[in-house]
């Protein structure tokens, strides 16, 4: 089901280009002597995923669990309690600098970067990172979605066009399947790495937070988890102005809400017979890993 996208003014809409072999757009790369050169910390967390697959959940999930339900996350923007490295779009934000500002230990940092792009210091200081992971229909259309109402994002075009450019990795932060392969081998070689999934989250959140509990060497009551949870249901962020990015005036929400519908097979209502046909052949030629399985 094709969705007509909102049109917005083109100069407003960065472009994309092809940056060392991934596609970027400038407000990702503008800074990014200081990305590369940022300097890590053995305590600090950092969450990274491919766009749309469960960032700010776990962002909230992660502040929650370290800081506890405080005025923090009622009068701070999860953008600013957990700033994104590789972003550049001043006054607004400018990661790197706004990560040095952070009063808390430890530091929460999002990115989105490519396993090889990760700056070398993470792997140096032996930082904890968590990954997750989200299947590619679902993903897709989140992104669709997101980059119609995001003036941060090439403009989205028609849905068939943005699916074919999915497919071929035209995407900010470069091909999908490269992302989450890369981010999965480097799990062989870097102990400190936490790989989760979307929909493990949305089946059993419960288990999930126990998972990272434990990657993190936290000791939290079950009342504690419990509250986490409860504050991290989908329509309980999707309603909190902390936490959904309505204070970022470059999101359009009538067009589309930051959280839309948080849920496992939406693709569903988007894909064609046909569409979803031709990505399932795409989608066996591009993942080689077999170890690596999505539920859909």
């Amino acid at each position: 089901m094709a969705v007509d996208p909102e049109k917005t003014s083109p100069c407003s809409r960065p472009e994309l280009f092809d940056f060392h072999g991934v596609h970027m757009t400038h407000i990702f790369t503008d800074n990014w002597e200081k990305v590369q050169n940022f300097q890590a910390r053995p305590d600090d967390v950092l969450i990274t995923t491919y766009p749309k697959a469960g960032t700010t959940w776990v962002s909230n999930i992660l502040d929650l669990l370290y800081f506890g339900q405080t005025e923090r996350q009622t009068s701070i923007p999860i953008y600013t309690r957990v700033p994104f490295l590789e972003l550049i779009s001043p006054p607004l934000m400018i990661g790197t600098e706004d990560i040095e500002q952070l009063p808390t230990s430890p530091r929460l940092i999002k990115t989105h970067l490519p396993v090889q792009f990760l700056p070398k210091s993470f792997w140096e200081q032996n930082s904890r990172i968590v990954y997750i992971a989200r299947n590619a229909k679902d993903n897709v259309v989140s992104y669709f979605h997101f980059d119609r109402m995001n003036k941060f994002e090439p403009e989205a075009g028609d849905w068939s066009s943005f699916l074919q450019r999915f497919m071929e990795g035209k995407m900010v932060f470069g091909s999908w399947y490269d992302h989450v392969t890369g981010w999965w081998e480097k799990r062989q070689t870097y102990s400190n790495l936490h790989y989760m999934f979307y929909e493990d989250l949305i089946t059993d959140t419960g288990r999930e937070i126990d998972q990272l509990c434990s990657f993190l060497g936290m000791s939290c009551s079950t009342e504690e988890k419990e509250r986490v949870r409860a504050l991290t249901q989908f329509d309980q962020m999707k309603n909190d102005k902390m936490a959904n990015y309505s204070t970022i005036p470059d999101m359009d929400f009538t067009i589309s809400p930051f959280m839309r519908k948080g849920k496992v097979g939406d693709w569903k209502n988007h894909f064609t017979v046909a569409q979803n046909e031709q990505f399932d052949e795409d989608y066996k030629k591009k993942m080689k890993n077999p170890k690596l399985q999505f539920p859909y």
